[in-house]
């Protein structure tokens, strides 16, 4: 079967520059001339750029204390062994000890880390319920199938906050007191817990539902904590601005981290005599020891740590930057070797046809 011409106009493009393909264009012709100045050029910038990401990463300080109580390892020791195989386990206090010879510089922050613990699973990472978090009140009662097995406790009621991430939240807790001079007492060093989450997670992801009657604790009632929780989600903190779904720690905790070993923001150094960072002189660091580990082969640490105009301490991002800066120099010399070899073979085939 045929079209007859009428047809045949029907279907084709307008006959203008643009759907005929008449437009001008550039094609530009990468000859040697500039494609070996552009691997030079940024070769170098590369290499420029990862030395100084590296030397301002080794710049940073860090002071880190393994706190799992391995047996032999400190007293954290006796806290492990008393939570071995106990759901939930017991409170336990343990305590590290540490001298610093000079000022630590500010401004000093205080992270927890975690090893061997994969939040990047796949099931563990949609275990959760946004809209729940979001405060809808017909989320707080009806839970996302996404929680199960942490959808509804064993009486039936919905569990608020619903999940594997909320129902693994980290509960160790920290307090650091410091001796100014040698068989004086401790004072507390005062910790800023304030604003440690990420600001769209607080003020935009996470809420609570609607007070009722003035009271979170009657916005939550019908409900019951995750199974692993010592204590109802609106009692996280006594302070009305961090308690609930918009708990600091909590919402801190369910930004989930991408790779097994991770670190995560517990609190900031920098009020009063403590502005410029940690003086010299004892330390101690108050652990409550609530968080086990041990069973799944990891571990947890404390970690003190100031920043740079980088962020924290990443000397991979540095190294990463001179490799391929050394690898776009190293290709610039190769194609400059075999660019001059070919050249002169070239110009010896021009002259024998002369």
């Amino acid at each position: 079967m045929t079209w007859s011409a009428a047809a045949r106009g029907a279907h084709q493009p307008d006959n203008t520059a643009f759907t005929q393909q008449r437009l001008p264009a550039w094609q530009p012709l990468l000859s040697a001339g500039i494609t070996l100045p552009l691997f030079f050029c940024a070769g170098l910038a590369f290499i420029g750029l990862g030395l100084g990401l590296y030397y301002s990463s080794n710049g940073i300080k860090e002071l880190e204390y393994d706190y799992t109580g391995n047996p032999g390892t400190g007293n954290c020791s006796v806290c492990a062994a008393l939570g071995e195989g106990r759901a939930p386990p017991p409170k336990c206090s343990c305590a590290w000890y540490f001298s610093l010879p000079e000022l630590f510089p500010g401004p000093v922050y205080l992270y927890y880390e975690l090893s061997n613990f994969y939040q990047n699973n796949r099931r563990y990472g949609v275990s959760r319920d946004d809209a729940q978090l979001s405060g809808l009140q017909s989320a707080l009662r009806h839970p996302a199938n996404e929680c199960a097995p942490y959808q509804f406790s064993a009486a039936g009621l919905p569990i608020a906050p619903c999940g594997a991430i909320a129902n693994s939240l980290f509960n160790d807790t920290f307090s650091l007191w410091h001796q100014r001079r040698p068989g004086g007492p401790y004072e507390e060093v005062q910790l800023d817990r304030t604003a440690i989450a990420w600001w769209t997670d607080y003020h935009v992801k996470f809420r609570n539902p609607p007070l009722v009657n003035g009271s979170l604790a009657l916005a939550f009632r019908g409900t019951a904590p995750p199974p692993n929780w010592h204590r109802p989600v609106y009692e996280l903190s006594p302070d009305p601005n961090n308690t609930g779904f918009v708990n600091q720690d909590f919402v801190v905790w369910m930004r989930t981290a991408a790779l097994p070993t991770f670190r995560k923001l517990y609190a900031r150094i920098r009020q009063g005599d403590y502005t410029a960072g940690l003086p010299r002189g004892a330390y101690r660091v108050n652990i409550s020891y609530n968080y086990p580990v041990r069973a799944f082969g990891g571990h947890k640490l404390i970690i003190f740590s100031n920043i740079s105009w980088m962020g924290g301490k990443n000397p991979f991002l540095g190294i990463a930057y001179l490799v391929v800066g050394s690898l776009c120099i190293l290709v610039g010399f190769v194609m400059l070797v075999v660019y001059i070899r070919y050249q002169d073979q070239n110009d010896d085939d021009d002259d024998d046809d002369e």
